[in-house]
């Protein structure tokens, strides 16, 4: 079984904690040293008591999802012996109510900008069912109720069924 730690760090810098009025800045250490300015998105809380240069954790968990699937995807590519060059996405998560009104990230748009290289490159449907096979195999997708959607940049959707 595997384990992955994360320290959370924040300290009341006031002015007055018990009337809201404080900042919600903290800070996320990971396991191998990285330490990352974070805050809630000014859209929930607003300035001053958010940052929003700071990495908020609702594009924490769009980036944890696109970043998963990018890995998978990769890794499927390279088993299928295709030469990718480089990968980009442009990921949106979106935010609605639920039934009970509560917020949540219901769905997620991944918009991958893939490169090839090599003497030839996949059509369509291989690219498809490539990242098919990556949404099946990522941790994060298996790990989550919300609805991951690939649209590759330059046309076409592809829904994906858990």
């Amino acid at each position: 079984m595997a384990q992955h730690r994360v320290s959370i760090k924040w300290v009341n810098e006031g002015p007055d904690f018990l009337r809201r009025l404080y900042s919600r800045e903290h800070t996320w250490h990971f396991d191998g040293g990285a330490v990352v300015a974070a805050s809630p998105s000014p859209l929930v809380v607003p300035a001053p008591w958010s940052n929003a240069e700071n990495v908020d954790p609702e594009e924490a968990f769009v980036a944890s999802v696109a970043s998963c699937h990018m890995l998978w995807f990769l890794h499927v590519a390279v088993d299928a012996g295709w030469l990718v060059t480089s990968y980009e996405d442009a990921a949106i998560g979106t935010m609605v109510k639920d039934a009970n009104g509560k917020l949540w990230i219901s769905r997620i748009v991944l918009r991958p900008k893939i490169v090839w290289g090599g003497p030839r490159v996949p059509d369509a449907g291989e690219v498809h069912a490539l990242h098919h096979r990556a949404h099946k195999e990522c941790f994060i997708a298996n790990s989550i109720k919300t609805e991951v959607v690939v649209e590759p940049w330059g046309g076409g959707t592809f829904d994906e069924e858990k």
